[in-house]
């Protein structure tokens, strides 16, 4: 049994247990151990401590839904029984086509990692997507540009990475060197979480066994695979997301590709996405501005002097659009309301 009282056992602080977590607890939670979601299924869970990873054993109660990757939970000793799960300090989670509920990515992950590669996967707009997630959930986005060895300039890709969004860092690796873990290293102290997120074929596995220390050969590395060379898209090797330890250092959270990433309910986080547009949007003479053709819009003068570039406020238009869309609006009387999509009655 883990003492979780302080000072925290570094074995503990090295798996993200924070004062965040450990303010939550009570005295009906003595003798619980603190473990972390490993793995989630249908109809199982697995649990990481500080030294071992077990199957928990849970209640009727309980809808393994409702849990991410890396969420804290306190655990029946001897017995496995999950008996709370602890608030959260992040939550990455979006909307699937046709869902009425958000579908949860991950937990407490301190810096997303956006994996990108360096061919014709690389997107502006749907990395654009991936930033406004990340900026909702209140994590640190970095975008990770892999496969920098197959290409023979790598200044264009930074480039373009860079001038998504204000301030952001943009990283260049090659997944199969120790290269890549010096270089992603600023975001992978003791204690801190990351997530790997990206479309399929962009060398995700590859980088996570990288940064883990796995070679292909094994038992719990990733699988890897390869990309069709005629639209640079890959298959899925990754089926479900997982957390892994760093050798000494971070916790890193696997997910499986996204090629297709609704957004919903994530209008912050598209303004700091798109801050140049925002921005200017406040000094617009009609405060429900669609900046299209409105006279004395500003952000249509940001794009005759050339602040705002035209595709940059087709790709926020279409965005915001699809959030607004997406979004439920909550109906009824006060105490009483209920959310319902856009357009229906």
């Amino acid at each position: 049994m883990t003492n979780i009282a302080p000072p925290y056992p570094p074995s503990l602080i090295s798996l993200g247990w924070s004062t965040h977590f450990a303010d939550q607890l009570t005295a009906d939670d003595a003798g619980a151990e603190p473990m972390r979601i490993a793995s989630v299924h249908r109809a199982k869970m697995r649990a990481q401590s500080s030294e071992r990873q077990i199957a928990l054993s849970l209640s009727v109660r309980v809808n393994t839904s409702d849990y991410a990757v890396g969420d804290w939970v306190l655990v029946e000793p001897g017995t496995g029984l999950l008996l709370r799960r602890l608030d959260r300090q992040s939550l990455l989670q979006r909307r699937t086509q046709g869902a009425r509920t958000q579908q949860l990515i991950a937990a407490n992950v301190d810096t997303l990692f956006i994996a990108t590669s360096c061919n014709e996967d690389f997107n502006p707009a749907r990395l654009e997507r991936y930033l406004a997630l990340a900026n909702e959930a209140q994590t640190t986005p970095v975008i990770v540009l892999t496969k920098r060895d197959q290409v023979d300039d790598i200044a264009p890709f930074i480039a373009q990475a860079s001038a998504l969004q204000r301030d952001l860092p943009v990283v260049a690796v090659d997944g199969t060197s120790d290269q890549a873990v010096s270089a992603l290293a600023p975001w992978c102290a003791p204690g801190q979480t990351v997530a790997l997120i990206g479309s399929s074929g962009v060398g995700k596995s590859t980088l996570l066994n990288t940064l883990t220390g796995k070679t292909p050969d094994d038992e719990d590395a990733q699988l890897t695979g390869g990309i069709r060379e005629d639209d640079a898209k890959g298959r899925h090797t990754t089926t479900a997301r997982s957390l892994h330890q760093m050798p000494g250092a971070a916790l890193v959270i696997d997910t499986p590709g996204m090629r297709t990433l609704h957004v919903s309910d994530i209008g912050p986080g598209i303004d700091a996405v798109f801050s140049e547009i925002s921005e200017r949007a406040a000094d617009c003479h009609f405060r429900n501005c669609t900046h299209a053709h409105e006279p004395g819009c500003a952000v249509q003068a940001a794009v005759v002097d050339g602040t705002v570039t035209q595709a940059r406020l087709d790709r926020w238009r279409k965005l915001t659009e699809e959030n607004e869309k997406n979004t439920p609006v909550e109906t009824g009387p006060r105490g009483n309301k209920t959310a319902r999509k856009r357009g229906r009655r």
